[in-house]
């Protein structure tokens, strides 16, 4: 039986995919601005979108991850906002993914499967796989899988049963066709909708697109922002329709 009702069974979703702002200061104030004046309830955000990987001034960046989490928080209302910020905890960084929502942090994760063509294993303390789990908004299931972790079969079995999967990710232009046919995949065989946002930066691929059960992309490269009403009754319309049990 579904679990949805008419508020959250129809709404409108946003994947950004801006370029990189000169400043912390200046991705947030764009992002803030984005979720004010927006009518999305689910926003996604690229990885890592306010600060880059920033590792020469990566104590900066980690003091700027409670400035930036305090202002959201006071924006984000009622919508849903998936980001990535790097935090600091002890003596360890973590490229950490945040679900906030109604004034608080719903879900949490860090990043489990760091990227070494990027060298994030210097710099970036493994996540737990075990915090890679679905989680539940107003009835709706919502999993996350952080830019690299795409490639990883086995993390596609632990998000099983989400109804929509997000990725916020920075993916390189280079891998561009590799992003785009791992986030159709896994709309299939998950039966979900999939949510990719990606940064437009001259060296990312872009490729941010919204993603049905049924393998439709909603994309535009020449997009900042690709927003597209979802029902969610389509899951369980193709669930219904191909059963994979």
């Amino acid at each position: 039986m579904a679990r949805y009702n008419s508020k959250n069974g129809n709404f409108l979703v946003a994947t950004l995919q801006p370029k990189t702002l000169p400043s912390y200061e200046e991705n947030l104030n764009y992002l803030i601005t984005y979720i004010q004046n927006s009518n999305a309830q689910l926003i996604v955000a690229p990885e890592l979108c306010l600060t880059n990987f920033d590792y020469e001034h990566f104590e900066q960046v980690a003091k700027f991850y409670s400035v930036a989490l305090e202002r959201l928080l006071e924006v984000v209302g009622k919508k849903i906002l998936v980001l990535t910020m790097t935090r600091k905890s002890g003596g360890d960084f973590f490229n950490e993914a945040l679900v906030l929502y109604n004034h608080q942090v719903i879900h949490r994760q860090a990043k489990h499967k760091l990227f070494k063509l990027g060298n994030e294993e210097n710099y970036f303390r493994v996540g737990e796989r075990s915090a890679i789990v679905p989680f539940e908004i107003e009835g709706v299931k919502y999993a996350i899988l952080i830019c690299f972790e795409l490639r990883f079969k086995e993390l596609w079995g632990q998000i099983e049963g989400a109804d929509i999967l997000l990725i916020p990710a920075r993916w390189g232009l280079s891998r561009k066709v590799h992003l785009e046919t791992l986030s159709r995949a896994l709309a299939i065989m998950n039966q979900a909708f999939v949510v990719v946002s990606n940064s437009a930066d001259d060296d990312m691929a872009s490729s941010s697109a919204i993603i049905s059960p049924w393998g439709e992309v909603f994309a535009d490269d020449k997009l900042e922002v690709i927003e597209q009403r979802i029902e969610l009754k389509e899951v369980q319309r193709v669930r219904r329709l191909i059963k994979m049990d």
